[in-house]
């Protein structure tokens, strides 16, 4: 059976400094039409950062869509659409824990909502890190949290760690 959509048409709802809203007339499978809302992201690098002992690096910061605080792995948008995602870890592992890596190993990527969204995030383990002292935008403020691999299996595990990008580069971690 062929799942595919076929775009008829395209509007764009709204346009704006990191996404785009764009609604989409489709055709369906069994040729019935609907519509889709479709958040256009540029993509992200999120990155797992563990040291000589085997402690990971944590961020803790507030997300203003969900009007809480979220524990995360470090992690930020591409600032150009070609931008190669390991560059970008790189500079956001710098930005959010002051840390550089020796070592980096490609997890592999993930589609955060792709029921509505683009968005794909290039998950990496950063090793070997160099503490080079926090580079953080001006409007990025976070703790930085540093856990046992066990510690971070309890939180994820009674609901501490709640964010995707961390439960998943874990996981992935965990299984290469």
């Amino acid at each position: 059976m062929d799942l595919n959509e076929k775009e008829l048409s395209k509007e764009t709802i709204f346009q704006g400094k990191i996404l785009n809203l764009e609604k989409y007339h489709v055709e369906l499978p069994n040729k019935n039409t609907s519509t889709r809302e479709v958040v256009n992201h540029p993509g992200a690098v999120a990155v797992l950062p563990i040291d000589e002992n085997e402690n990971i690096y944590l961020v803790k910061q507030y997300r203003f869509p969900i009007r809480k605080a979220l524990i995360e792995i470090p992690a930020g948008k591409f600032d150009s659409p070609d931008e190669n995602p390991l560059e970008c870890g790189k500079r956001e592992l710098e930005e959010e824990i002051g840390m550089q890596a020796k070592e980096w190993v490609y997890l592999g990527y993930i589609y955060t909502t792709p029921g509505f969204s683009t968005e794909k995030i290039h998950l990496y383990c950063a090793r070997n890190l160099i503490d080079v002292g926090v580079n953080p935008d001006d409007d990025e403020f976070v703790e930085v949290l540093k856990v046992s691999i066990s510690e971070m299996k309890e939180m994820i595990k009674n609901g501490q760690i709640t964010d995707s990008k961390s439960i998943c580069a874990f996981y992935k971690y965990i299984i290469f």
